[in-house]
């Protein structure tokens, strides 16, 4: 009897364990929403809408979703390199296991402002990259140099608009020299161009500034009153 009674439990304790087996379900991924665009945004956040900065290592299903044609979701980090297709739109999901590092997520062809970053484990977040200042100007821009004809030098876009910040690149510069006794002089990190003094008419100059620093535009002969900077920041 004292042997039938122990079978008995052991038959329970099994029966209950293989119950409890069949009831167990797999733990769900987090859900975690990648955007980009309409305009010149792109985010990662969490389903409560969070700004994603600090996540624990695990298993996350991400559903990107990619709202212009122009950009795309770049998301890449130990073990990770995933993007969506420059061209393409729509929602895509993604299963992606995050280990201890840093991620980025970038939209690839304009990823100078288009980007975030966040950290998996214990990682400290690197410092954020500094904004571009809202007026500096691009090597998109067409730049004019203008000397003369009275005693004014001026560097401005192709809009009229006076250059105070640029960044780093190769820029276009129109210049226009318009005064038998003035000049027009350019110079910053790594570059120093000048028309002569005799000169009158208008030249295309490529202008490569691959450093920060200021780039300084004057008329030599007249240095004192016609003269002026803009600052060269990085890209």
């Amino acid at each position: 009897m004292r042997r039938l009674a122990i079978l008995a439990v052991w038959l329970f304790l099994l029966a209950s364990l293989g119950a409890a087996g069949g009831e167990a379900t797999p733990a769900q991924a987090t859900k975690l929403t990648g955007r980009v665009g309409p305009g010149f945004t792109i985010s990662l956040s969490t389903e409560a809408g969070a700004r994603v900065t600090n996540l624990d290592p695990a298993t996350y299903e991400i559903t990107v979703d990619d709202m212009s044609e122009e950009h795309n979701f770049h998301l890449s980090g130990p073990g990770v390199d995933r993007a969506t297709e420059i061209g393409d739109l729509g929602t895509q999901t993604w299963t992606v296991t995050l280990r201890d590092g840093t991620y980025r997520y970038v939209c690839d062809p304009h990823q100078g402002t288009m980007r975030g970053s966040f950290t998996v484990g214990n990682v400290a977040l690197p410092p954020p990259t500094p904004k571009l200042p809202s007026n500096a100007v691009t090597p998109k821009s067409k730049l004019r140099l203008t000397s003369g004809p009275g005693f004014t030098i001026s560097l401005k876009t192709a809009a009229g608009k006076a250059v105070k910040t640029l960044t780093t690149g190769t820029y276009t510069v129109a210049v226009r020299d318009r005064s038998t006794f003035h000049n027009a002089h350019l110079a910053g990190p790594g570059y120093n161009r000048r028309t002569t003094v005799p000169f009158v008419g208008s030249q295309t100059w490529k202008v490569r500034l691959a450093r920060v620093g200021t780039l300084r535009f004057l008329c030599d002969p007249h240095a004192s009153q016609m003269k002026g900077s803009a600052k060269i920041v990085r890209r």
